[in-house]
């Protein structure tokens, strides 16, 4: 065990093999496992439980009661090693739980940085989560999910294995996730539906009013009209081409994999 001017409690259990960086503050009864990487002014506090193989970057903040690098709950896992990476500036809060890839996943699950993933979330085996996410409180992701950077995603939401939610976009609370959510959009429901765009996210983020003006340009011809997909992209991609947001969501849709959600609320 390597540690250099940081504050360990003489309670907390760190295995051998285990790097501390400088800085860092672990609080009693906490548990640190083999070949864990805990990078520079890391705070972890009380009964917090790092695993193996785990990777924490520099300034994140683990709560109590966290639960950190855990097996992955796949019937298929005998026991591999495969790993978890988790950015810098990430917060994990109280009882949230993340878990170490599998090998058919790629081995990896990754958090990305300056994230904040709230109390008892859920972060399961091979998921790919960007920079700068937001994951309020009880939410669940199931495995193999792909989260790209600036997404919000409300309490208590469910998303399904596989799902992809593209950047800048927001999920409401309670919602139930079952396909792709495309960039930029606000989606809620169970099973969840487009709501427009995510105007005030993009708003905070410094979107120009001429890349809002596009986007919803391309929300009304792809998702309000009752048109055959290849036609309309192809009918965005010609008119709309000079906005890079939009070609992204044009990109995001086509290589969309597991399907994504195209049904939006009616107008009323």
């Amino acid at each position: 065990m390597k540690v250099t001017k940081s504050e360990i409690d003489k309670k907390a259990v760190i295995s051998k093999s285990a790097s501390i960086g400088e800085g860092v503050t672990v609080g009693p009864y906490s548990v640190i496992g083999d070949n864990v990487t805990v990078g520079d002014n890391v705070v972890i506090g009380a009964h917090a439980v790092i695993e193996r193989d785990t990777t924490i970057g520099d300034g994140c903040r683990i709560y109590n009661f966290a639960s950190i690098g855990t097996d992955p709950q796949d019937i298929k896992h005998k026991d591999e090693d495969t790993t978890l990476i988790i950015g810098n500036g990430t917060i994990i809060r109280e009882f949230t739980t993340l878990n170490r890839g599998t090998v058919a996943g790629g081995g990896v699950t990754k958090v990305g940085d300056n994230c904040f993933l709230m109390a008892y979330s859920h972060i399961a085996h091979d998921c790919d989560i960007g920079n700068d996410v937001i994951i309020a409180n009880a939410v669940n992701l199931a495995g193999h999910i792909t989260i790209e950077d600036y997404v919000v995603i409300g309490g208590q939401v469910v998303i399904h294995q596989f799902a992809r939610l593209g950047k800048h976009s927001i999920i409401g609370g309670a919602s139930a996730v079952p396909q792709d959510v495309p960039p930029f959009m606000n989606a809620v429901g169970n099973r969840a539906v487009l709501h427009g765009l995510n105007s005030i996210g993009l708003k905070r983020r410094g979107f120009s009013s001429e890349s809002v003006s596009s986007l919803k340009k391309a929300y009304a011809m792809i998702f309000r009209a009752n048109r055959v997909l290849k036609e309309v992209l192809e009918e965005v991609e010609d008119t709309l081409s000079e906005s890079d947001e939009v070609m992204y969501l044009v990109d995001f849709l086509k290589n969309s994999k597991r399907g994504f959600i195209r049904s939006c609320r009616k107008r009323g």
